[in-house]
């Protein structure tokens, strides 16, 4: 299946970097290459490198970017330092995450994104190491309802994980659509009646437990803005509220001087922020772009730049 990729928020991204045609560019997240190529070409004399662990993106990408002052990388972001020094790069100008899984990922059945059609329980974005369907036959009820509660914020995580557990002993899982059939089960009718899809929040948490994409996100935010030269500015766009409270959370760290506590009455720590928020609401998409991209819907974009 051909890796398409339409990218979200690209001008507001492309305008969040604020390009130095000479300057040393980061995508983190590469999909098929949409942002990555338009951030290349307004690239004279510098130079993009983009990453990505998923082995299909990074075919697309390097076909999309052939002729451009690029390099991909196949590996996760949160290895970015490492990556870069590969390249005998020590800093960068800019760096773009786009989070989530790619509308690739979720289309080709095959991958086991997606609970629409029925495919291997999969949900791997590298392609390497425990499925979904690992998670789901062996992990305990205890395990799979924390999983659903913080990763999906599924307010019936304990019924659900007390149907998969019980479920699987009679026949493991191995396909989407057992899944959603279960998750679907699990939950009282009115639930169902009323959400066309219920199995999406455990969808949701189990890709996000299957892959650690938070712990991924954590290490990635913190190795990419140490990376970054001052002035340099990292754009991030997030897709579901826990991602964007981390990303939130963790820009607002840094854009902060002082770290006393709110009752003392003068500052005492003599902190110095490390970055400027360059949007303090986060930026969604456009009406335009709405009616277009399907995908845009849930988009936030937070800009930060370093001092």
């Amino acid at each position: 299946m051909e890796f398409s990729h339409v990218p979200v928020l690209l001008d507001e991204c492309l305008e969040g970097l604020a390009i130095d045609p000479a300057g040393t560019y980061l995508d983190g997240t590469a999909g098929g290459g949409g942002h990555s190529s338009e951030i290349a070409k307004r690239l004279t004399t510098g130079r993009l490198v983009s990453l990505d662990q998923d082995p299909d993106a990074v075919a697309a990408a390097t076909e999309r970017l052939k002729g451009l002052p690029a390099t991909v990388v196949k590996t996760n972001f949160r290895n970015a330092r490492e990556a870069l020094e590969g390249l005998g790069i020590c800093s960068i100008n800019g760096a773009l995450l786009d989070l989530g899984v790619s509308s690739h990922q979720l289309d080709d059945a095959a991958r086991g994104f997606s609970y629409r059609a029925d495919a291997p329980l999969d949900m791997r974005m590298s392609q390497t190491g425990p499925t979904a369907a690992d998670l789901v036959n062996t992990a305990s009820r205890e395990e799979l309802a924390r999983i659903l509660r913080e990763y999906g914020e599924e307010p019936f995580a304990w019924a659900i994980a007390g149907r998969l557990a019980r479920q699987r002993e009679e026949q493991p899982f191995a396909t989407t659509l057992q899944l959603a059939g279960a998750v679907a089960a699990a939950v009282p009718p009115a639930v169902r009646r009323k959400d066309k899809n219920p199995a999406r929040r455990t969808f949701q948490a189990l890709r996000i437990a299957v892959n650690g994409e938070l712990d991924a996100l954590s290490e990635g935010l913190e190795e990419i803005f140490e990376l970054l030269s001052p002035g340099g500015r990292l754009a991030v766009i997030t897709f579901h509220s826990l991602e964007d409270r981390l990303v939130k959370n963790r820009f607002r760290q840094w854009a902060t001087a002082c770290t006393c506590p709110p009752e003392y009455p003068v500052c005492v720590c003599g902190g110095r922020a490390k970055a400027r928020l360059v949007n303090k609401k986060p930026i969604e998409a456009g009406g335009g772009e709405l009616e277009e991209n399907r995908r845009s819907r849930s988009a936030k974009l937070r800009v930060l730049e370093k001092l």
